[in-house]
């Protein structure tokens, strides 16, 4: 009569959850997950700066760097100031300087000698070690390619630069300075390997033309650029390309074979104009080709 049910429940069983132990402990969860967060940050840091560091260092070896424009030789192309990024990418796939292109390379025969080097502080060599800043140290030289190797330049006072027989038209020039009145030169050929370089700002650029005595000749190795500098990226308000002017596209710029039929194949000799010889020369050329064409045919339907 009146049996007591065993295990009947009078409140909660024990280790039953109440809903604030859970919050309690979801916060305790948070807390430690933000805590682990923060120390991960921190320990990461390093790391990410150091990736950085490393990236920054092979894009300024393999990829761009930044120079700084020293002097006023490329207005109003550059202005003293201007940063430029140099692509030294092509170049480790053969790529050599073309006409036209603005170039940096390095001192080929102390063309800077005489002009004194900043001593940059701890700061600037740290930012010129991973590109960001130029190396005060390099003696680096920005001048446009006017020929390669294998053409033949000239300009003579009051004309314009020719290359291959071709009269450039150079609007880049500095306003009120003329093609090479303060030095003119030529006709020239440029030996292979070699390009021949002119500032923009004429009359105040020691370029190719006051070089001639040197042991270069004046002429630059192509194995001293640094690369083509394709963009000026400082500052903001400047920003610009730097493409290949259509002066140097024009048809027959490149036909060095006809600047040496003119006569204008030696170096320092002054044109001979179209004589005979170079007349028979001249017709000669296309005879033999649609010789060796015909030729060159033949053996192949046979």
């Amino acid at each position: 009569m009146g049996d007591v049910a065993v295990g009947a429940r009078s409140g909660r069983d024990e280790g039953e959850e109440r809903p604030d132990d859970a919050v309690e402990r979801e916060a305790g969860e948070d807390g430690d997950a933000t805590e682990h967060a923060h120390r991960s940050f921190w320990k990461e840091l390093p790391l990410l700066i150091g990736i950085a560091l490393l990236l920054a260092l092979l894009i300024k070896t393999f990829l761009l760097q930044a120079f700084s424009i020293p002097s006023a030789s490329m207005q109003n192309t550059l202005q003293m100031g201007d940063r430029v990024l140099v692509d030294k990418l092509t170049p480790w796939f053969g790529s050599e300087p073309e006409r036209g292109e603005v170039v940096v390379f390095h001192d080929p025969a102390d063309w800077l000698s005489g002009q004194p080097t900043p001593e940059p502080n701890i700061f600037q060599q740290v930012l010129s070690k991973i590109g960001l800043m130029p190396d005060a140290s390099e003696k680096d030289l920005i001048k446009r390619v006017i020929a390669v190797g294998g053409d033949t330049v000239e300009c003579k006072k009051g004309g314009p630069v020719v290359v291959n027989g071709k009269e450039l038209d150079e609007p880049y020039i500095y306003p009120g300075n003329t093609p090479c009145d303060d030095a003119p030169f030529g006709p020239i050929t440029v030996p292979k390997g070699k390009i021949w370089v002119m500032g923009d700002h004429r009359q105040n650029s020691e370029d190719s033309r006051y070089h001639q005595q040197d042991s270069t000749k004046g002429f630059v190795p192509v194995d001293k650029v640094v690369g083509r500098a394709v963009v000026v990226a400082w500052p903001v308000t400047r920003w610009a390309t730097l493409p290949v002017p259509d002066t140097f596209d024009q048809p027959g710029i490149g036909n060095q074979a006809a600047a040496t039929a003119l006569g204008l194949g030696a170096a320092g000799l002054a044109p001979v104009g179209l004589g005979p010889a170079a007349l028979g020369l001249v017709g000669a050329v296309p005879l033999v080709m649609w010789r060796r064409q015909k030729l060159t045919s033949g053996r192949t339907d046979g």
